[in-house]
């Protein structure tokens, strides 16, 4: 529209290059997610010391907070991604905050030298820190250059490469990979390795279309603002019932609880009698990573409301499963099976709707002048809502299933 941007929609090649290069950093996001589940070995390392010594609820505490100093980062940041977004544009945003992957991804690589408890929960605050801005940096980004008619199936492929990160740590994460006491450095150091290709890609995709209109058409900018100023009453109420449903879809994904699932899979499985519980966590993630390749099939033909009412739905019935199987399985020993089978129903739903679509649709509902602010508060609400799952689910598992099982677990 400025006659300096490339028109995105007629250009199918570069589309697709920027949109894979977006979505890298959503792939180092779900790489960083999955990560710290998977190696039950840096689990005993950390703990080796002092830590090893003192009574449980210390431990709990330390692994917990382990965990959720990533949601905190998170939380941190996603208030700074309308401003970074704006700064200096969407690529050279992301290109920007490329520095603290890399930063993450060297203390953790490098934590065997020092420190690893201090380095590890360090670089998991700086790595929580971008990904609290590349989750709202790359939805915008993608949801900009996205041709109307795809970009529900585009914006969703903001939480499938969440989803294959999740599935890769996983399994390079297994004992004979990465996840054993001599490696899981570099298992975890790898959260940053996206962080350098996404780095030499970024140069070779075109800036938002919209941004560069906003920020070169004077002019028509101008016109707008004054369009806004005389509908101010309507505008308002309109942008609290948006920010209403945006804040609301965010909370059902958080705290649906399946970040539980993420961060603890393993310890879930181990409490459920199985035998390999490593496996069944990998399990989970591709099932994770099928049913994100069908919610992309399907957000455009059904719809987001449908999708994330009947993705709800179902994650509250597995739920109810989950909990029944989970509480008789020493009664009934085939009640272990109804709650295995109830975990890999429960992401199953998470990722037809609840799981991708409050990513992209806060894109979608405002309009250019309120989306940075209002992906900052989404994102916000999201990662605030991850780390109290994150922090508080082992409590919660103590309370529930008693204190030995969960130790054992952990």
């Amino acid at each position: 529209k400025d006659g300096k941007s490339p028109n995105i929609q007629q250009l199918s090649g570069t589309l697709a290059v920027a949109v894979f290069t977006a979505a890298l950093g959503s792939l180092q996001y779900g790489y960083s997610l999955g990560v710290i589940n998977a190696p039950q070995k840096v689990k005993n390392t950390l703990l080796k010391g002092s830590f090893e010594e003192k009574k449980h609820p210390s431990v709990v505490m330390y692994w917990s907070l382990s965990v959720a100093i990533f949601s905190i980062g998170g939380m941190v940041s996603s208030f700074l991604v309308g401003f970074i977004g704006d700064f200096k544009g969407r690529v050279k945003g992301m290109l920007m905050v490329n520095v603290l992957a890399i930063a993450a991804g060297l203390l953790m690589g490098l934590s065997r030298m020092w420190k690893p408890h201090i380095m590890v929960i360090t670089g998991r605050a700086v790595m929580g820190f971008y990904c609290g801005l590349t989750s709202g940096l790359v939805p915008m980004y993608i949801g900009e250059i996205a041709p109307k008619a795809y970009r529900g199936a585009l914006g969703t492929l903001h939480q499938l490469a969440i989803v294959i990160g999740i599935l890769l740590s996983q399994v390079i994460g297994l004992d004979f990979v990465l996840g054993n006491d001599e490696m899981w450095h570099v298992l975890l150091g790898l959260s940053g390795a996206p962080a350098i290709l996404q780095s030499l890609m970024l140069p070779l995709c075109p800036e938002s279309p919209r941004y560069l209109y906003i920020l070169l058409g004077k002019e028509q900018e101008a016109r707008r603002t004054t369009k806004k100023v005389w509908l101010i009453n309507w505008s308002l109420n309109l942008l609290f019932l948006q920010l209403f449903v945006a804040l609301m879809m965010h909370l059902s994904q958080q705290l649906s609880g399946i970040n539980a699932i993420f961060y603890y899979s393993t310890a879930i499985f181990t409490k459920a009698g199985v035998g390999q519980p490593v496996y069944a966590t990998i399990g989970v993630g591709v099932i994770n990573t099928a049913f994100t390749l069908v919610s992309v099939a399907l957000v455009d033909r059904a719809g987001r409301r449908t999708l994330t009412l009947v993705g709800l739905g179902g994650m509250c019935c597995c739920a109810v499963a989950m909990t029944v199987g989970l509480k008789f399985q020493n009664d009934y020993s085939w009640m272990s099976y109804v709650s295995m089978a109830a975990i890999f129903m429960f992401v199953s739903f998470f990722e037809i709707g609840p799981g991708p679509i409050p990513w992209f649709i806060v894109a979608e509902i405002f309009s250019q002048g309120p989306r940075p602010a209002a992906i900052a508060l989404a994102g916000c609400c999201n990662w605030t809502s991850n780390f109290i799952i994150g922090m508080t689910f082992p409590y919660i598992q103590v309370g529930g299933g008693g204190r030995s099982s969960l130790c054992n677990a952990l």
